[in-house]
This record gives structure tokens, C-alpha cells and sequence, in this order.
């Protein structure tokens, strides 16, 4: 079928063209629209990951070996949001524009004792602590036995002999309001994936 000639000679597009060109056009309009929804809604969730990750589930990574060998330099560890700790769990705290990485050793009101040897007694029981590699008395200038204060955790890192924590003055008990969170998780080294703490001791016993 050949198109209409106009009188400058040039010739109008078919029903056929004009068929194409309009789908052509829809296909287009179609197109952008579902871009612009698809780049929004791509914006939104990593807006509310992103939110997630600051507010509820913290991505830290370590510094320093005094929560070594259970954290070591460089591992990226995800914490959450909290205010129940027990001993045995480890947690990230601010501390003089820092975040600090300690395990719980005992909560408010518990009474705090350590021997020469470094066996540590929360409430006049020794505390199993199978995280450890070596005890140590450490830096430790707090008179013994000591009481935990109101809204405060005492907290001690792992590596014993170089930590510096709530047996020493200079750090001191952590108040509730310097949590960030409890690690939970280790995501990196990949050969060292897996729980952190607590839970990871509660899971070690159940094998």
C-alpha cells in the first residue's frame, strides 16, 4: 500500500506507520514509567537498609587485639540494638569519641572480685570463662571485691594481660547510655563467619 502524496510531494504515513509509531511511543512512555518506579523503589529500600543498619544493626570493624583471640584486627562484626546483657556477652561502647569492644562480666548491683591469678568471682562464684586463652590480673587498680554501680556493666576484654577495662580506672564501668550494641555476629574474616559471645558459647555447649 503506498501513502498518500501531499502536494510538496512528499508522501503521509500509512495506517500502518502511524500504528507502529503509536505503539512505538506507548512502548516508551510505558518504559520510563516503570524505570522511574523501579529506581524508586530501589532508592527506598536501600534508604531503609541503610536506615536499619545505623540504627537497629550497627556494621563495626575491630581494632587493637584486646578482645583477642575471640576478635582479632580487622574482623567486621554486626551488633544490635539493646539493654539486656549477661556475662559472657560482648558488647560496643563509646568511649572518648572510640567504640570499645568488651565482653560483660557483671551487671549493676553484682559484686566484682579477681584473684592474684586472675580467676575472676561475680558474686562470690567463679565465672566459667572458656573465651580466654591466658588469665591475668592485668591492669587492674580498682579495690576488691568491688560493687558494680546503678545503670553501669563491668566489663573486661579478653586478651587479660593487655586490655585495659573496668579494672582500671581510666575506663572504668560502661553506663547504659554508651552501648551500642551487642556483636552477634562476625561476617568477616569468611573463615571466621559465625556468632559471637553468648550465644556462641551456649552453642558450643550444646555440641
Amino acid at each position: 500500500m503506498q501513502g498518500i502524496q501531499t502536494r510538496s510531494g512528499k508522501d503521509l504515513p500509512t495506517t500502518v506507520q502511524l500504528e507502529k509509531e503509536l505503539k512505538r511511543e506507548k512502548y516508551r512512555v510505558t518504559f520510563q514509567r516503570v524505570l522511574r518506579s523501579t529506581i524508586g523503589i530501589l532508592i527506598t529500600v536501600a534508604a531503609a537498609a541503610i536506615l536499619v543498619a545505623v540504627l537497629l544493626l550497627p556494621v563495626l570493624q575491630i581494632y587493637g587485639s584486646s578482645m583477642s583471640p575471640t576478635l582479632r584486627e580487622g574482623d567486621i562484626v554486626l551488633t544490635v540494638k539493646g539493654s539486656d546483657f549477661r556475662t559472657g556477652d560482648v558488647i560496643a561502647f563509646y568511649y572518648n569519641n572510640k567504640i570499645l569492644v568488651k565482653r560483660v562480666i557483671a551487671n549493676p548491683g553484682d559484686w566484682v572480685d579477681i584473684d592474684e591469678e586472675g580467676t575472676v568471682y561475680v558474686n562470690s562464684v567463679r565465672i566459667d570463662e572458656p573465651y580466654i586463652l591466658e588469665k591475668a590480673y592485668g591492669e587492674t587498680n580498682i579495690k576488691l571485691p568491688y560493687q558494680v554501680p546503678e545503670s553501669k556493666i563491668f566489663v573486661m576484654g579478653d586478651n587479660r594481660l593487655y586490655s585495659v577495662d573496668s579494672r582500671n580506672t581510666a575506663v572504668g564501668c560502661v553506663a547504659e547510655e554508651q552501648v551500642v550494641g551487642k556483636i552477634i555476629f562476625r561476617v568477616w574474616p569468611l573463615k571466621g563467619f559465625g556468632q559471637v559471645g553468648q550465644e556462641a558459647m551456649e552453642n558450643d555447649r550444646g555440641n
